[in-house]
């Protein structure tokens, strides 16, 4: 098949919600076996409101339109890559050295005085000059944070185990809303630097709004690089590292990027907001017992969640 003609499989997630149970069998199965072949697929129905995106797109754009100045002091240096504004080229991919050409601002969990993980995580800052911002990502994380939990029981069923055990592990997790603004590359330019390098998400799942310019590609199993278009409406949803050591690489991570606009008509800007769907910090991945095989031993040792954020975060070069 062609590389134009490849595309990832569309599912609706109000089938498995509420749907016959015929619709909400046909969501589990067409939603696991793209996960299992593409690391991708694209959900519709899945109940973040159409309003809300755009409401939170439109801050995201008012905070990165603010002079350098202004959103350098957002920057959270204790918590690098984790909460608060980054600067652009600060980030770069797993053994690469170029920084990648965007910046973007972290919105993580908010969690209630005495909660064992409050200081683990860190606090939210806010951009004083956006004052609708807090409230649309706050609202926007928590819309994203409970499809994800639904959709993590659906890849549960589709596995034939409790429904829970993913998202279980996610209670209370370490997940992050990441707001990204791609300049265009005729204001913003590393030589040697793509908008952003081939790399694998860290965390379990990633379910991504519809960005506003396309760029975004995915590698499949064979080594071919596809296109991932959305709609509006649509969310995509791509499968992480952590979910790979749990899943015993039956479900690996998937590698994606973001390309370059390929000629200066096309220039423009991109914004895009991912939910990075993470564990809680003391959460053991290691592989399920349904996953061990004698031709597929477990391959990676027990490691809690916080410990391979933090080995992932120094690969990025956000630890030292």
């Amino acid at each position: 098949m062609s590389r134009s003609a490849r595309r990832i499989p569309t599912v609706n997630l109000s089938h498995y919600r509420s749907g016959t149970p015929e619709e909400r069998a046909r969501f589990v199965q067409v939603f696991g076996d793209a996960l299992k072949e593409f690391g991708f697929v694209t959900v519709e129905g899945h109940g973040v409101e159409d309003g809300l995106i755009r409401r939170t797109y439109s801050d995201v754009e008012r905070f990165f339109q603010l002079p350098e100045s202004t959103k350098t002091r957002y920057a959270v240096p204790e918590r690098p890559g984790q909460r608060g504004f980054m600067a652009f080229g600060q980030e770069h991919a797993k053994n690469r050295k170029v920084g990648d050409m965007k910046e973007f601002w972290h919105v993580g969990r908010e969690l209630p005085v005495g909660h064992p993980y409050r200081d683990d995580y860190g606090a939210n800052v806010w951009p004083e000059e956006v004052p609708s911002f807090r409230d649309n990502t706050l609202t926007l994380y928590k819309e994203l944070d409970d499809a994800a939990t639904v959709m993590l029981q659906a890849l549960a069923d589709y596995l034939g185990i409790a429904r829970n055990t993913f998202s279980d592990m996610t209670v209370d997790g370490n997940s992050v809303l990441r707001l990204i603004h791609y300049p265009p590359l005729k204001d913003r330019f590393i030589p040697g630097g793509v908008r952003a390098a081939e790399h694998e998400d860290i965390n379990f799942i990633t379910l991504l709004c519809e960005g506003t310019s396309g760029g975004l590609e995915l590698l499949t199993r064979d080594g071919e690089w596809i296109p991932v278009d959305t709609l509006r409406g649509q969310i995509v949803v791509d499968s992480g590292d952590m979910l790979s050591r749990v899943m015993n690489g039956v479900i690996p991570s998937t590698t994606h990027r973001v390309v370059n606009p390929p000629s200066t008509e096309q220039d423009t800007v991109r914004y895009s907001m991912p939910f990075f769907v993470h564990p809680f910090s003391d959460c053991v991945l290691k592989p399920l017992p349904q996953t061990e095989t004698p031709d597929n031993p477990a391959r990676h040792p027990p490691i809690t969640a916080d410990a391979f954020l933090k080995q992932r975060l120094r690969e990025l070069g956000f630890l030292k």
